[in-house]
Order: structure tokens, then C-alpha cells, then sequence
């Protein structure tokens, strides 16, 4: 068998453009209620189970849930089972600190430096308020998700991860670009929490979550909850149950609100009811338009889509996907929330909340199209390390014509091998995660099959070329 180190490279890089991006499809009006399209999306999803609420005319229309909390239990998923919101947890974030702007406590314009005693002096110091709130303050995806891999700690494991933070090299400059980091709203957490004296899980309960009435909503605060929806992701085409355990606090900030369809629904209610309440009205308009030119689709705490009308989030976090939409100029609302997680083509759930939320608020929406493509990129890496296998059967059974080989044309096909793997597994193991935007740890945590994948073929390649070389060089006088 003759080496295919470059086909694996190119390939490679299509995986992971495939898997941060969907296959686009034409545009057109949903058809159906949402419980036929929930009948039928939700086992092709591979979803345990899904909940969701509709706001109409600034009402809450409908709330329900399918499905079990648990894949192989039989606990129903109601309108108030906790999910954890991930990513929607930001504009909890973005509401708390602007309740702090207008209470005079801290200022849009001033860098958090001036709030923040670690940041004095540091290269991140001079971005403002407004920077984080809006992902421009140079923070990466990257150094954003590369939280996810630290451990849990105590008490103070927010402030520790924003020490770690401050002498972080922001990757640009302040202002100069949109680039969306979970380091900025653990920055905002922490500022919550010097600028109010209060710890992050307090001040959100008491000045958000207790004055809408989320009854069946807490922030994660390190300990274990009894009924909350359990996250499961990807398994080679199936779902596992992630391992249960206590809610992690560090993130909070940035993904770590636990709350019910019900209760999202009383939010979102409120984000869009145009009275002065938890904030002004004119500060909740401010939090759902662009934050500027270097953030024309991102407002505080909000994705905004001009030209649709919409403002949106979507959040993830191991094993649980979720989305809320609002349309504010109606007073129309969709939250999704699905207690399992994408795999590469294989049980994505996007349809599932893009679906629901389209027929709920009246989107144009075709779904996703095949996912085939994914798929065959997703069996082609985890199944590579068998032809590797194979390969190096081959090589064994055929060790004396390797070894035979001589002359310079002789030495490139011994030789040529090592370096077209050792750049296969540069893809897998560094550009791969790159292209994601996160770490290896942090894919196994989201997609542990896709990382397990990428490791064994990346390590598989490297050991089939080292075995041929063996081979080689072990028999010769």
C-alpha cells in the first residue's frame, strides 16, 4: 500500500471545516405545527428529549417538553425541567452589568483595568466595558474556550480564572475586531462581583432571577441539583449520558445559568415588553442593536440580525444545545432547549431548534440539507486508524521487498511517509482544533468521539510510518 499522508491532510481540513460549518439550504416557510415537526425531528436527532416556549403579542403562548431526562429512564421532561442555557447565559451577564451601569457603579467607556486591580497595567486593562459586552475587546474563540479544560475549584475559582486571564496577551487589539471569547464575559462576571460585593451566583438570583419570577432557574453554584435535564453527547452515531456531578461555578458567567423553558419563556418576556423594570427600556434596546461598525451583528449580550428583525442566542455546553430567539419589534419569542449534543453528521440537533424556533416566530427556514458530506468526513477520521492497521500488516508481509529498497527513489518511498503523517497529525492534533476554536480537551468534552477519533488517527499514521521504517532498517546486513 502506497502512502496517502497528503489525501489525509486535505481531507482533514475539510473535516473540520465541515463540522463549524452546516450545509447551507434555500430559504422558504416551515410547513406543519411544531409538535408533528417534534414528533418526527426529535427521534431523528437522537435527542433523550427536547423543551421549548413560544411568547406571542408579548404573552406566553405555549410551553412543553418531550422526551426523558435521561436516556433509559423514564423521568418526563415538563416545561420547568432545568436545562443548563450555556451561551444565553451571557445576557444574564450583560443585564447584570448594565444594571451597574445605570446604577452609576461603572462606566461603558472606561477600561476594566480601572475596575479591576489585576488588569491595571496589563495589556487588556485599556478595554472597556463595552469591548467585552460586545466580543471586541481582542480575546480570542480560543483563548475564550481553552476555560473549558481547567479543573473546578473552590469559592474563588472565577477569580483565579480572571487573574490567569489578566496576564493573557489579548490575540488583537481592543476594538479592532469581532471575535467571540468566553474570556470576556468571565471578565464581566468577575467585575459583577467587585463592583456589587456580591458573589456572581447571588447577584444574579437576587436582581434578575428572583424579580421575573424564574422559579425553576439557579446559577450553577459547584453543587448538585436534583432534576435537571442531563446532557448527553456524541457517541460513534449514539448518545451517552454525560457523567453526573456538581454544576461548575468558574464558567457561570459565560455559560452557567440552569433554567426551564418556563421560565426562559418569562424572560425573554421581559426583554422585549418595552417597560422599565429590571433596566430601562432604552437600555434594553441599546442591549439588542449592533454594538458598533467593529460589531455590526453583535449588540451586549445579544446576536442581532438587522435585516431579519431577530435577536438571538444560542448556547452549548457537553451535552446540551440550546436556543432563544426573539423578534422585539412583535413582541415574539422561541426558546429550544435539547438535552444532547451535535455529533459530526450524525444526531445534530440544529434542525431540531432552528425548526421549532422557525415555526414558532414564522422564519423562513428549509433546514439543513444532507448532512452526508459530515458523515463521510466523521467515518473517514475514525475509521482511518484500521487502514493504518492494515498498512502495517502489509508492510510486515512485504518486509523484504521494503527492505530491498535502495538508491535515492528507494529512501523517498521509506522516508516520504514519516513527513506526509507527521503533517496529517499536525492537522488533527493543532490546525483541527484551531479551525474549532477551542483545544483538544475542550473537543473531547463537547464531541469525545470526534477527539478520540483525531488522536487515534493522527497517532496511528505517525506509528505506521515508524513501523515501515522498522521494518526496514531491522533486516538489513
Amino acid at each position: 500500500m502506497r502512502s496517502r499522508g497528503g489525501t489525509v491532510v486535505a481531507w482533514l481540513v475539510l473535516a473540520a471545516l465541515a463540522f463549524s460549518v452546516g450545509t447551507s439550504a434555500a430559504l422558504a416557510a416551515p410547513e406543519g405545527s411544531i409538535e408533528d415537526f417534534v414528533a418526527t425531528e426529535l427521534p431523528a436527532s437522537g435527542a433523550p428529549g427536547v423543551a421549548y416556549a413560544v411568547v406571542t403579542d408579548g404573552q406566553v403562548a405555549d410551553v412543553r417538553g418531550h422526551g426523558v431526562v435521561e436516556q433509559g429512564t423514564d423521568t418526563a421532561i415538563t416545561a420547568d425541567t432545568p436545562f443548563v442555557i450555556g451561551s444565553i447565559s451571557k445576557s444574564f451577564t450583560a443585564l447584570a452589568v448594565m444594571q451597574l451601569v445605570e446604577a452609576g457603579q461603572v462606566d461603558l467607556d472606561t477600561g476594566i483595568g480601572e475596575y479591576l486591580d489585576e488588569f491595571a497595567g496589563q495589556p487588556a486593562g485599556d478595554a472597556t466595558l463595552r469591548q467585552l459586552l460586545s466580543h471586541t475587546s481582542g480575546y480570542s474563540t480560543m483563548q475564550g474556550n481553552s476555560t473549558h479544560a481547567d479543573g473546578e475549584g473552590g469559592d474563588d475559582e472565577l477569580a483565579q480564572r480572571v487573574e490567569g486571564l489578566a496576564t493573557t496577551a489579548p490575540a488583537h487589539s481592543a476594538g479592532e475586531r469581532w471575535d467571540y471569547s468566553n474570556a470576556n464575559y468571565l471578565i464581566l462576571g468577575r467585575l459583577l462581583e467587585v463592583a456589587s460585593g456580591e458573589s456572581f451566583q447571588d447577584y444574579v438570583t437576587t436582581h434578575i432571577l428572583e424579580p421575573v419570577r424564574m422559579a425553576h432557574t439557579f446559577v450553577a453554584d459547584r453543587e448538585t441539583h436534583e432534576g435537571v435535564a442531563v446532557g448527553h453527547t456524541p457517541w460513534f452515531g449514539s448518545k451517552r449520558p454525560v457523567e453526573d456531578g456538581p454544576t461548575g461555578g468558574g464558567m457561570a458567567p459565560a455559560g452557567g445559568i440552569v433554567a426551564s423553558a418556563g421560565d426562559m419563556a418569562l424572560y425573554l418576556q421581559m426583554m422585549m415588553n418595552g417597560e422599565d423594570d429590571l433596566v430601562t427600556a432604552d437600555t434594553k434596546a441599546l442591549m439588542m442593536r449592533p454594538a458598533g461598525a467593529a460589531s455590526p451583528a453583535y449588540g451586549l449580550g445579544w446576536n442581532v440580525d438587522v435585516a431579519g428583525g431577530t435577536v438571538w442566542h444560542d448556547g452549548t455546553t457537553p451535552g446540551v444545545e440550546t436556543l432563544a430567539t426573539m423578534v422585539p419589534g412583535e413582541q415574539s419569542a422561541a426558546v429550544v432547549l435539547v438535552n444532547a449534543g451535535s455529533g459530526l453528521g450524525l444526531g445534530e440537533t440544529v434542525e431540531l431548534r432552528n425548526g421549532i424556533v422557525a415555526r414558532a416566530l414564522g422564519l423562513d427556514y428549509a433546514g439543513e440539507g444532507s448532512a452526508w458530506s459530515r458523515q463521510l468526513l466523521f467515518w473517514f477520521v475514525v475509521l482511518s486508524p484500521v487502514f493504518y492497521l492494515l498498512c502495517m500488516v502489509w508492510a510486515w508481509r512485504h518486509r523484504e521487498a521494503i527492505r530491498a529498497k535502495e538508491g535515492f527513489s528507494g529512501l523517498f518511498s521509506l522516508w516520504f511517509p514519516l513527513l506526509t503523517t507527521a503533517a496529517a497529525a499536525w492537522v488533527m492534533l493543532v490546525l483541527v482544533p484551531r479551525l474549532f476554536g477551542a483545544p483538544l480537551g475542550t473537543i473531547w468534552l463537547f464531541s469525545p468521539d470526534l477527539a478520540l477519533g483525531l488522536v487515534a488517527c493522527g497517532v496511528s499514521g505517525l506509528l505506521w510510518a515508524v513501523f515501515r521504517l522498522g521494518v526496514a532498517y531491522s533486516g538489513r546486513g
